[in-house]
């Protein structure tokens, strides 16, 4: 069977399970038009076209890879889950699951939201001028506002305390378990940073639902706003400065190795987006330093895979090959921010 005929007998599977699972919703859904969209990198994401005899509209499925087991950041149905939760969380705009299905492949099925995906430091034909900058500073600045919002919340109070609780040395293990399966150029001194990260660790923050990779290329912006987080692959339960300083990592003033220019792209600085996510929070943020730090080594890490996959493929990006000779320069970076 060739890889075309495989990709169309299952959009012909999910096409005829989401028009039973759909009639959940709605009774006497159709669904029609089933086709590839872009978007998320641990699962297949497709556009479908329904209606009940009255409504018609859009729906986004997002389908388990078949053939491999639906766990971590294939499991389309803990994401629904999470999507669901937040849904009564003020602040926060997340996609609506309508429906799904946990048959093999699993698949959920989500409101069509308006808006673009772009993560403007690393997209080398966006605009750089005094307009789109401005946007871009106005995105940010409501992405930093709304993961405020998001971290407002008790996991408990929108059904999710049930979710075991990631502790920092969890983060620094997962990263350091990745670190052990690349190839040794692309490592760096990773053991003397992981036990610097590990010397240093500050007291938990009390925990709260966590993106996993929260910046603007996983949202969809309309204008100056955010209209929803998406690609919750990676979702936990864990410290909220995790998140805060990664979607730092990605202004200008940081410099991210793997962005096409040195002009600016017009984000706010470091402090703006922290200021401005405490005054939505409400409280500071202690020790931010050692986050900044653990970001580096996470970057270092999560790149280092996919830079070993792409290897594989013989397919290594532009941005792949500025990353490259910049991966122990960050854990260089890492061990400065908690003094080492």
């Amino acid at each position: 069977m060739t890889k075309e005929t495989e990709h169309s007998d299952l959009i012909a599977d999910i096409g005829l399970r989401a028009a039973v699972a759909g009639r959940q919703w709605r009774p006497g859904l159709q669904v029609d038009n089933v086709r590839p969209l872009t978007g998320g990198t641990s699962s297949l994401t497709f556009i479908a076209d329904v209606s009940d005899g009255g409504k018609a509209e859009s729906v986004v499925l997002k389908v388990a890879p078949p053939g491999l087991e639906p766990v971590r950041n294939r499991d389309v149905i803990r994401q629904g889950r999470v999507m669901r939760a937040l849904q009564s969380v003020p602040g926060v705009a997340a996609p609506a699951v309508h429906f799904e299905d946990a048959a093999r492949p699993p698949f959920v099925a989500m409101e069509m939201v308006p808006g673009e995906c772009v993560e403007p430091l690393l997209v080398a034909d966006r605009p750089r001028d005094e307009a789109t900058r401005a946007q871009t500073r106005a995105r940010y600045l409501d992405a930093a506002r709304m993961l405020g919002h998001l971290h407002s919340v008790s996991p408990a109070d929108i059904g999710l305390g049930d979710e075991p609780v990631l502790s920092l040395s969890d983060e620094i293990d997962r990263w350091t378990r990745a670190f052990e399966t690349i190839p040794d150029d692309l490592r760096g001194d990773y053991p003397t940073c992981a036990k610097a990260l590990y010397a240093t660790m500050p007291a938990p923050a009390p925990p709260v639902v966590n993106h996993g990779d929260y910046r603007l290329g996983n949202t969809l912006c309309d204008g100056d706003r955010v209209t929803a987080i998406i690609d919750w692959e990676i979702w936990s339960v864990g410290d909220p400065r995790i998140d805060l300083t990664w979607l730092t990592y990605f202004t200008d003033e940081v410099r991210h190795p793997a962005a096409a220019f040195d002009e600016p792209c017009g984000t706010p600085t470091v402090a703006e987006v922290t200021t401005t996510y405490e005054e939505t929070l409400g409280r500071t943020v202690e020790d931010i330093e050692w986050f900044h730090a653990l970001t580096r080594y996470k970057e270092a890490a999560a790149t280092a895979l996919l830079i070993k996959r792409a290897r594989r493929r013989g397919t290594l990006s532009p941005a792949f090959q500025r990353m490259e000779p910049a991966l122990p320069g960050l854990l260089t970076e890492a061990l400065e921010f908690i003094g080492y």
